[in-house]
């Protein structure tokens, strides 16, 4: 298994989107009650632009764990399965508050065939090497309250509740 970083070439890009992100994103639709896709547009031509562009900025990442990857095939040609990824941005504490910048970790996902293997904690120790090299203290993150198994695997690697995300409706 081989950890490899996404880069902004949006073959590899539109991979990554049909193989991972959308699959995790189905998955919590299904298990998340406040969470639902968008069901009149085509997800992956939708996300492909988005995606590039995040990219493209320094202070964001994606990693892709491909089993069967090798250095002399381009990502979007491997051979290998896309088995699970990380995507996090740097979050830089401005001078007015006295915390130190963050790590803020965007998405975890394993796919079913590789949970329970360990793949989870390699992405993590990945996100960890680059907090360190971006000179960032700690990290964070927003599960979804019904996500129940990621809260517990947070958990597991030391995070702590410290506030609550709150949403309602403009409506209300």
């Amino acid at each position: 298994m081989e950890i490899v970083e996404l880069s902004a070439k949006e073959p590899a890009v539109r991979r990554f989107i049909e193989e991972l992100w959308l699959p995790y994103y189905r998955e919590l639709e299904s298990t998340v009650d406040a969470f639902s896709l968008a069901d009149d547009v085509d997800l992956v031509a939708e996300e492909l632009p988005f995606r590039v562009d995040r990219l493209d900025s320094e202070a964001y990442r994606t990693w892709i764990a491909v089993d069967g990857f090798t250095d002399r095939t381009p990502l979007a040609g491997t051979d290998g399965e896309f088995a699970g990824y990380i995507a996090a941005e740097i979050d830089e504490a401005p001078s007015v508050f006295d915390r130190p910048d963050r790590l803020f970790i965007c998405d975890i996902y394993v796919s079913e065939p590789y949970r329970g293997t360990g793949l989870a904690d390699d992405l993590f120790d990945r996100i960890r090497n680059w907090a360190r090299d971006a000179g960032c203290e700690e990290f964070s993150l927003d599960p979804h309250v019904d996500n129940d198994r990621a809260i517990a695997f947070y958990e597991k690697l030391g995070f702590e509740r410290t506030q609550y995300h709150m949403v309602a409706s403009v409506d209300d």
